[in-house]
């Protein structure tokens, strides 16, 4: 298969044609190889637009999802990125395009494994991994000017609201089960201000502050 091909044609039908507008963003799409994130089984539909199974009960957003999360954020190659749920690692690759550095965490060591074997062979050296509970963040490396959770919940958990940087952004599916919203919050003065962005469908957030206990 063409890959360099539906690439490109991702980038311009889905994403470009439903308002990516960001030149850095749409780079970095085209830059990423999608299907080197999924099973060989699945490379085929690698760049459609829906999501996909990477085993563990979770899934790689479909490409405008992560798109329209990762143009929120409003990256420019200045800041510290906290990712909460590396799943297969498609999402902090085009982070690691975007920003100075990516920290992201996982709590399933398979995934977390398989995401850090691509990230060398890829070339990435601006990701720091590790396996463990996301709702507690990363403390040691905080404050993040810029975090991004993968998964739904039903509020922000505190410890990441305590590790977002002043002025700082946080893009996450608020909600419960059956009903979620992307949600942009910005800290202001210690005080968050929300911001509604689309409906949604994520997994939940395992964890300590998640949205089922661990």
């Amino acid at each position: 298969m063409n890959f360099d091909l539906l690439r490109k044609q991702m980038v311009q039908e889905q994403l470009a044609a439903r308002g990516i507008s960001s030149s850095r963003v749409l780079e970095a799409f085209s830059k990423v190889p999608r299907h080197r994130f999924v099973s060989e089984e699945e490379q085929e539909n690698s760049y459609s637009d829906f999501p996909l199974q990477i085993g563990q009960n979770q899934t790689i957003s479909q490409p405008y999802i992560v798109a329209l999360m990762t143009e929120q954020l409003d990256l420019t190659g200045k800041e510290g990125v906290l990712e909460i749920g590396t799943g297969s690692g498609y999402q902090t690759a085009i982070l690691a395009e975007l920003a100075k550095e990516v920290f992201t965490i996982e709590r399933f060591p398979a995934l977390a494994e398989n995401a850090k074997k691509l990230f060398e062979e890829i070339g990435y050296t601006n990701i720091r991994a590790k396996i463990g509970d996301g709702t507690l963040g990363w403390k040691e490396e905080s404050p993040f000017e810029r975090i991004i959770v993968t998964a739904y919940c039903p509020e922000i958990p505190a410890p990441l609201i305590e590790q977002l940087a002043e002025s700082g952004k946080i893009i996450l599916p608020l909600g419960g089960s059956f009903s979620q919203m992307l949600t942009l919050a910005r800290k202001t003065n210690n005080n968050l201000y929300y911001q509604d962005i689309c409906p949604c469908v994520f997994v939940p957030l395992v964890g300590e502050y998640g949205a089922k206990p661990k």
